[in-house]
């Protein structure tokens, strides 16, 4: 079991919260908390050998989008009206333009975003994890599509903007992946990062249930402060976005593991009671990062 913060590496951490893995395998979990950098982080921790296991799931819609039912239709339609709502945070007006921009979604997948990407005009790279969403991606876009460990084979300066849509809370080497970052982007590029937000009202009311704990999966769970401590030595802060329709889908999850009839109803009531609270706290259940590099 890790006590030690395994980013900053203090001693100074308490536990914050006991839950299981509600998702898949019932086994018991700790989350703690970090009093220096104010990080959350999963503990006991899966290594990189171990992690692949808790992925296996024919439930993991992340991982499989072919299921029959209203949920994963929903799912995929939602993603699809997410996607644009994604894009226009990753090049907003302020940018230096979309045309001709160098795009890397770091944890793309099967290629989706960058897709999208594509077709609006930008030269797109992807980096996953796993071959076969590798493989699969390079094909649809014939683009370049990395494994993580190629990253360090990359020039200096390569990319104009780079992309985590809730990656981020799944990687082992966090301080490790900010160096790479800082090195590959360019010196006015943009480092985009959505993670959960456990400072949410949904959080807050589903506890340990929380689905977007989603422990062992979830390494990390991130606030504001302990984004901004991650990555204050090699970037800056230029704004925070929502994504609200996360909290809808995440509060159906929530409600699922609590064993509640009528998951998606009572699920959508709390989404929007959610986000209807984040109006004035601002603590929305995802938030979107977006960096600019010192």
């Amino acid at each position: 079991m890790i006590n030690n913060c395994p980013f900053c590496k203090s001693e100074n951490t308490k536990q914050y919260l006991k839950l299981k893995d509600y998702f898949l395998t019932q086994e018991d979990f700790e989350i703690y908390e970090c009093a220096d950098c104010k990080l959350l982080f999963t503990t006991p921790r899966p290594g990189k050998s171990e992690i692949g296991r808790y992925y296996k799931s024919e439930n993991y819609l992340s991982h499989n989008e072919h299921r029959k039912g209203f949920v994963p239709w929903l799912y995929k339609h939602v993603k699809k009206v997410n996607m644009k709502n994604k894009f226009d945070i990753a090049f907003a007006d302020d940018y230096v333009g979309r045309d001709k921009v160098r795009l890397l979604d770091y944890g793309c997948g099967v290629g989706d975003f960058l897709s999208y990407a594509k077709r609006h005009g930008c030269f797109v790279y992807g980096c996953d994890t796993s071959e076969d969403a590798r493989r699969f991606a390079a094909e649809k876009l014939k683009a370049e599509i990395y494994d993580p460990s190629e990253l360090s084979t990359l020039p200096d300066w390569r990319f104009d903007v780079i992309t985590l849509w809730h990656v981020l809370e799944h990687v082992h080497d966090i301080g490790e992946l900010v160096n790479e970052f800082h090195r590959i982007l360019a010196d006015n590029g943009r480092l985009v990062i959505a993670v959960p937000n456990y400072k949410s009202y949904d959080a807050a009311h589903y506890k340990d249930k929380w689905a977007a704990y989603d422990v062992p999966r979830h390494l990390y769970h991130f606030h504001k402060e302990s984004l901004i401590n991650i990555f204050r030595d090699k970037f800056k802060l230029v704004k925070i976005k929502p994504l609200k329709w996360d909290a809808f889908y995440i509060s159906m999850m929530s409600e699922k593991y609590s064993d509640n009839r009528n998951s998606f109803i009572k699920g959508l009531f709390y989404g929007r009671k959610s986000n209807k609270k984040a109006k004035k706290t601002k603590e929305y259940s995802s938030l979107v990062y977006v960096f600019s590099k010192i």
